[in-house]
């Protein structure tokens, strides 16, 4: 019991202090820094959400988590979808959220386990509870892997189109965005066929998205 206690102890303040200080080093640069590629090379630098376009902003939204400004955390509808498919023997998807993906990134180790979902899902309550939306998607920008070493927005923009987040324009913020879930896998670029077809479907869901105001809804939130 002193041991439950501590952790969740512990984690609250763990999630608390992130609230405010930026995340420089997260569990999966660490493991992909150790692997012993000796060509690795770590491309990361911390940018606030005032200096990240809003155009990217919109971009991993539409491709990621287009319910994100309206759940809790967990989008029911899209895990029961999922749920439903892969019964169905379809593609195997998953229905993370970016809150879910940013708690598995600052906190926790790239392992599917139902040990690690059970603390992804404790992180994510917490970063709910203790950040702001917009809070979570600054960490969310700044972490999430956008190539082999790279890491962030700030690290892809410059490594793609060599200009900086807040410059990228509405094109090039699809492209990045069409790098995610897994740039790794796919070994994609922003110049593949892949990315091609599915940055275009970013744009028409980014053209039907509209505007979305972050702040707006994070005032409602703690009404």
């Amino acid at each position: 019991m002193k041991t439950i206690l501590w952790f969740v102890l512990l984690s609250v303040v763990w999630v608390f202090v992130h609230k405010y200080i930026p995340v420089y080093y997260t569990p999966l640069m660490a493991i992909q820094n150790f692997k012993g590629n000796e060509n690795f090379d770590l491309k990361h630098e911390w940018k606030s959400i005032d200096e990240i376009s809003s155009g990217i902003q919109l971009a991993v939204i539409c491709s990621e988590d287009q319910n994100f400004i309206k759940h809790n955390g967990f989008d029911v509808t899209a895990i029961k979808k999922a749920y439903k498919e892969n019964l169905e023997g379809k593609k195997l998807k998953g229905a993370s959220t970016i809150s879910q993906q940013t708690a598995k990134n600052v906190f926790l180790w790239p392992q599917r386990s139902w040990l690690r979902k059970g603390f992804e899902s404790w992180f994510t309550l917490l970063i709910e509870t203790i950040w702001s939306k917009e809070r979570i998607l600054e960490v969310y920008l700044n972490s999430i892997e956008m190539g082999e070493g790279v890491f962030g927005v700030e690290a892809a923009s410059k490594h793609w189109f060599n200009v900086s987040a807040k410059n990228l324009s509405r094109n090039q913020s699809a492209a990045i965005a069409a790098i995610l879930p897994n740039p790794t896998q796919f070994k994609a670029s922003p110049a593949s066929n892949y990315i091609s077809k599915r940055k275009r479907w970013i744009l028409l869901q980014m053209k039907n998205y509209g505007v979305f105001t972050l702040k707006e809804n994070d005032e409602s939130k703690s009404d």
